[in-house]
């Protein structure tokens, strides 16, 4: 088989062994039949909710199975075809096979990272909040362009992207913001981006025109359900409120409406001033608080349940995972999974999916990479 083809099905093989393994298939199928046969009883809708969940996760399952069985009969069909063509010397089914191949390989991971979200809290919505590191107006600007990347990435997948929160720098760039995005898959697909972002360039704010280097942090949390109860006591918080700040004119609040709200046992703080009234900010507060709880408690059930897996993962301020090199060359690197591109505008304008989709991979494997770090 030419090395064309063979990297292609090399792929696919890979996409298809992970896939497997995510799904533990021996056990997913069975779990598919149980759940068969508990579809057919009909006295399972005598609790509505709890046969939603059954029938939420009988789809789950039978779409990922499905997806890999049709995949795998393909990529058979496909290496007959291929290897029948260059035995016959028939260079265009050779090509034609080629193609196939190549689409197939696109196809498989595609249904790969789509069977990697099947996280509890995958398929909501989610925060996006991006905080300036030190650095001043250099690191500001920095935050204003990763927020910026993430509203981009979301209009990509056309999810709907709100800021709930935003605080100006003094001179240039945001201290922070928070972006509410709205879709099927969007906390799954950015969960993997929370960490600490760097960025190397010749500072525009530099007369000498130096190489200065910056540092952001993001956070990302699901949106939480309604019927997912979160209890946090009133003891536990303290409540502030100012005025808040924007762009000026009309739309800037000449009271105290912004609410700003700090969850004293955990130190974890939320801001809102997106919206006219303060009720309304302290409402979408403390749905962000909760939210900010709720995937504290995913990570935390994480570690129990893979200690070794969860250390690879757990991202916190001190912890870089993303260079973006724009002098002296041009280069991001991804420092968990070592992705990178060579198109650092493109990255910036919202080409995300290619280091989303490797972390999620890793997260299954939980293989590490030994990756150099950018200067």
């Amino acid at each position: 088989m030419r090395a064309e083809a063979q990297a292609y099905v090399d792929q696919i093989r890979s996409a298809l062994d992970l896939l497997r393994r995510f799904l533990d298939w021996d056990r997913a199928l069975r779990r598919l039949d149980e759940l068969n046969a508990r579809v057919e009883d009909q006295s399972l809708w005598n609790d509505p909710k709890a046969a939603q969940e059954v029938m939420r996760e009988r789809r789950r399952l039978d779409e990922a199975i499905g997806a890999t069985r049709a995949i795998q009969q393909e990529l058979d069909d496909t290496i007959e075809l291929t290897e029948m063509a260059e035995a016959e010397g028939d260079d265009a089914m050779v090509d034609d096979a080629l193609e196939s191949l190549a689409a197939l390989a696109e196809r498989a991971e595609r249904d790969k990272v789509s069977a990697l979200l099947a996280g509890e809290a995958d398929a909501n919505d989610t925060y996006i909040e991006v905080n300036a590191g030190a650095g001043g107006t250099e690191s500001q600007d920095w935050a204003q362009m990763l927020a910026r990347m993430y509203g981009r990435w979301a209009e990509r997948h056309g999810y709907k992207v709100e800021i709930v929160d935003e605080h100006a720098g003094e001179q240039a760039g945001i201290k922070s913001a928070t972006l509410l995005v709205k879709g099927e898959n969007a906390y799954g697909y950015a969960k993997t981006e929370s960490g600490v972002h760097r960025l190397v360039r010749i500072s525009p704010y530099d007369s000498a025109a130096r190489r200065h280097t910056s540092f952001s942090s993001v956070w990302v949390y699901p949106v939480i359900d309604d019927d997912i109860d979160i209890d946090v006591q009133d003891k536990d918080l303290r409540i502030d409120t100012y005025r808040s700040s924007g762009a000026g004119g009309q739309h800037v609040n000449t009271t105290d409406s912004a609410v700003r709200i700090t969850h004293l046992p955990s130190g974890i703080v939320v801001a809102c001033q997106n919206q006219r009234s303060q009720h309304k900010n302290r409402a979408e507060a403390m749905k962000m608080l909760k939210a900010r709880l709720y995937e504290a408690e995913l990570r935390r059930r994480e570690a129990e349940a893979d200690a070794v897996n969860a250390t690879k993962s757990d991202i916190g301020w001190g912890h870089q995972i993303r260079s973006y090199v724009l002098q002296p060359y041009q280069l991001v690197k991804d420092l968990r999974t070592g992705v990178t591109s060579t198109a650092p505008a493109d990255v910036l304008d919202g080409d995300l999916d290619r280091f989303m989709a490797a972390a999620l991979s890793q997260r299954v494997t939980g293989e590490e990479v030994e990756v150099e770090d950018v200067e």
